[in-house]
């Protein structure tokens, strides 16, 4: 079953890392198998009840798309403070602190979204339950970002050492000092 479950996030890691339009429904029917996938192999591994596993599926489901919605946010975030942060090109002052106030602001939204899906599934998961869930989501979520990251280096995106432009034989812009 971790074949399948790993097998599934190889299959669906590049386009879930793809931010294109037409990619939308695909991302999202690839998600829902990955997510259905492991539901079923927390449900086995945690031995959990009819009852445990709806409410557990009922959980996942809220804060999975309170949780997407955060990190597509964050993604604009960082996105946009990369382009303030072009080598050669003077940032603003104003937009950066705003972005990073903002990115400040995303991590703590993350940790408290975190800390309401644990103190749900506190009502109904025994502890030990608990933590054997939060290592699945963590394996789980660790492999599909390093599939991402496969993707994007073999994509020629990977930044490699430092902050490159990531296009391989174009060199980075002059170093900035003291940011």
């Amino acid at each position: 079953m971790k074949t399948l479950l790993f097998g599934l996030a190889v299959i669906v890691a590049p386009v879930l890392g793809a931010q294109q339009p037409s990619d939308t429904n695909e991302a999202g029917r690839l998600r829902t198998q990955i997510e259905s996938t492991f539901t079923r192999r927390v449900q086995e591994d945690l031995n959990l009840s009819q009852d445990q596993a709806t409410k557990l599926r009922a959980t996942q489901e809220r804060y999975g798309t309170r949780r997407r919605a955060a990190m597509e946010q964050q993604m604009e975030r960082r996105r946009a403070l990369e382009n303030q942060m072009q080598p050669g090109i003077a940032a603003n002052p104003d937009s950066v602190r705003k972005l990073m106030d903002g990115m400040q602001t995303g991590r703590s939204e993350m940790l408290k979204l975190e800390q309401d899906q644990n103190r749900e599934m506190a009502s109904y998961l025994s502890p030990v339950q608990q933590a054997r869930y939060q290592q699945m989501r963590e394996r789980l979520m660790q492999r599909v970002g390093e599939l991402r990251m496969q993707r994007r280096e073999g994509q020629g995106m990977g930044r490699g050492r430092g902050m490159g432009t990531g296009r391989p034989g174009i060199p980075r812009g002059p170093r900035r000092r003291g940011i």
